[in-house]
């Protein structure tokens, strides 16, 4: 293989590094303050925050499914979290209340979908709607506050001078790249969005593996609305709104198929991190906050082309 080959070979299994490699040199030669030291560390912070939804939503994909309904989810459990912890001072309680809402709403989601035979879409779309709905009921449309040092700490504490929202997204991804890559689990994972029918036919049970994937988004939701909830030191009615889209589009991103079957948990912190640059470089540079979806949506569909481009450049290679 020549030297040619090889450089492109490198360039499509890396396509979204270089994706995010090119965007950095421009937001870089667009504004002098974007390479600092504390605006990278409020970079990498906020993106914490979409990554790990979007590692569930990794799970999700890889089966071929879908889950509109993350960013409801991370209000439910931000509101039940808080209240929680306003009527029992208990942050260790708190923190469990946000972690089971999330899980039971995802386990609902993988419920419905696998017994009631319900498309992906619409099924989370419905719990998106209703979650949304009951949010705004529990709290009245107004915000509840969650002030105590120790419970704040999970959303804007450091550890060893490290921000603990990054500490957690690292051990999140940890753990999901261990369980996509050397479980039998994560191997259902990819089997199922490979041949869903011939994964049944091999005795691997699809609605649990399933059931499981969407509990495990809905915990990894409810993990982002502490966190947010705690951040902020108050649950807020309309939390959570827009990232279901943030982090379908990270998964993408990182290069994991729509359809199923391929793609890898990592590149996902790249694809979350592609989006976390895009909006800190318009606001550094004054974009009209109303114009910058429209850059963004633009720079997403320039990579959703480029890497299925790079994709069929891949397959040419290795023919």
């Amino acid at each position: 293989m020549n030297m040619k080959k090889i450089g492109l070979k490198l360039l499509t299994k890396y396509r979204t590094v270089s994706v995010l490699v090119l965007i950095l040199i421009i937001a870089t030669c667009l504004s002098n303050s974007f390479l600092t030291f504390n605006n990278l560390l409020n970079i990498i912070r906020q993106v914490s925050i979409i990554a790990i939804i979007a590692s569930g939503m990794t799970f999700v994909i890889l089966t071929g499914g879908i889950d509109l309904s993350v960013g409801s989810i991370v209000a439910i459990s931000g509101a039940l979290s808080a209240y929680t912890l306003l009527n029992t001072n208990s942050v260790v309680l708190a923190i469990i209340v946000a972690l089971i809402v999330g899980s039971i709403c995802g386990a609902f989601n993988g419920i419905i979908i696998t017994k009631g035979n319900l498309p992906p879409f619409i099924a989370t779309l419905a719990v998106m709607t209703f979650v949304r709905g009951f949010v705004l009921v529990f709290t009245n449309g107004s915000p509840i506050a969650a002030r105590m040092k120790a419970y704040n700490f999970i959303g804007k504490g450091y550890l060893f001078g490290i921000p603990f929202p990054i500490i957690i997204l690292i051990v999140v991804f940890a753990i999901g790249f261990f369980i996509l890559k050397y479980t039998a689990f994560g191997r259902s994972v990819f089997s199922i969005g490979g041949n869903r029918e011939a994964t049944r036919l091999s005795g691997i049970n699809v609605k649990r593996v399933e059931t499981l994937v969407y509990t495990i988004s809905g915990l990894l939701a409810g993990l982002t609305g502490l966190i947010l909830t705690a951040r902020l030191g108050s649950a807020q009615p309309t939390a959570g709104k827009g990232y279901e889209l943030d982090a379908i589009a990270a998964v993408i991103l990182g290069g994991t198929s729509l359809s199923g079957g391929q793609g890898a948990i990592i590149p996902t912190v790249f694809g979350a991190l592609i989006l976390g640059v895009l909006d800190n470089i318009l606001v550094l540079i004054d974009v009209n906050p109303f114009a910058s979806d429209i850059v963004k949506g633009f720079v997403i569909l320039l990579a959703v082309l480029a890497d299925s481009k790079f994709k069929s450049v891949s397959s040419k290679l290795d023919e």
